[in-house]
């Protein structure tokens, strides 16, 4: 091996191995657990190889299974209603600071960047006093306007889309940075070259912006359902999964099972099933994306 190979082996060497001990280990023993029946207050060794038992019955038509299949739709449920809000709004908020002449373009920039800089922890927290049905600004706000105080954490309607609109909240200005960035990528030419044209408005965002912008949103797209399908501290910390298990998402679901239950062998195998499915969707839709493409 020559000395510029081993100096790259070197540099490398500390991170690759980081990354083994952090993430490809612990993936590999979630799977080993997946087919094992063990308590998480026993040690690794305790550990009883079942097979499929495990995925048996968190698809079957018990309890078990209920539960698991009632949380992935949640998380499906989030993850698509995160995604629907957070591309349009991050599209409006980007063109908005984008155009050079709109004034105080650096200090929206700033203020929608600082809610993704707040810690989720605390986001949560004070969403819990925002939406509190009696002393909460929001609702003092609606009734202002002749509407009743919504019970925004409390109903099974509403509780999920509440969470939603927290963790939207949280997380627009970080894709509005990334649009920006994909906005700053489109040469002027082009634009300049429509308008010659007679392309105005609406023609130069529904012909230009958005075909080039395609790429952008895919990956801002990605990374939202990334997001969100990791969604926790909101559901811990203000609805508990309640209420009648309609903000019981994955996260919490596994936490539940694994940890609070102590059926390790279970929780690994919903873990791995999250993570299948986090694979295949987005296998899927990169897939659909390249397929677009080569139209």
């Amino acid at each position: 091996m020559s000395g510029f190979r081993k100096s790259i082996v070197a540099m490398l060497a500390p991170s690759l191995g980081l990354i083994a001990i952090f993430i490809l280990v612990p993936i590999a023993l979630t799977v080993w657990l997946a087919f094992t029946k063990w308590s998480s207050q026993t040690p690794f060794s305790t550990a009883t190889f079942i097979g499929l038992d495990n995925f048996r019955e968190i698809f079957g038509a018990g309890s078990v299974g209920r539960d698991f299949k009632g949380a992935l739709a949640n998380t499906a449920l989030y993850s698509l209603m995160s995604i629907a809000l957070i591309l349009p709004l991050s599209v409006l908020f980007g063109m908005l600071i984008h155009q050079a002449d709109l004034k105080g373009a650096n200090i929206l920039r700033t203020i929608l960047f600082a809610t993704y800089m707040v810690p989720m922890i605390a986001v949560a927290l004070v969403f819990s006093k925002l939406y509190s049905p009696s002393e909460g600004p929001i609702n003092q706000i609606l009734g202002w306007v002749g509407i009743g105080p919504l019970p925004w954490l409390s109903s099974p309607d509403t509780a999920l889309v509440s969470v939603v609109l927290l963790n939207v909240w949280q997380q627009v200005g970080y894709f509005t940075i990334l649009i920006i960035a994909g906005l700053t990528q489109i040469p002027q030419s082009i634009y300049e070259a429509a308008k010659m044209n007679g392309a105005r408005g609406p023609a130069l965002f529904g012909f230009i912006t958005l075909p080039l912008l395609k790429r952008t949103l895919l990956f801002s797209a990605v990374i939202a359902l990334i997001n969100a399908v990791q969604v926790f501290e909101p559901v811990a910390l203000v609805t508990q999964g309640g209420p009648v298990g309609s903000t019981n998402v994955m996260t919490y679901h596994i936490r539940r099972v694994g940890i609070e239950r102590a059926q390790g062998g279970l929780g690994s195998a919903m873990s791995v099933t999250l993570l299948l499915a986090l694979v295949v969707t987005v296998t899927a839709v990169f897939a659909l994306a390249r397929r677009e493409d080569r139209r």
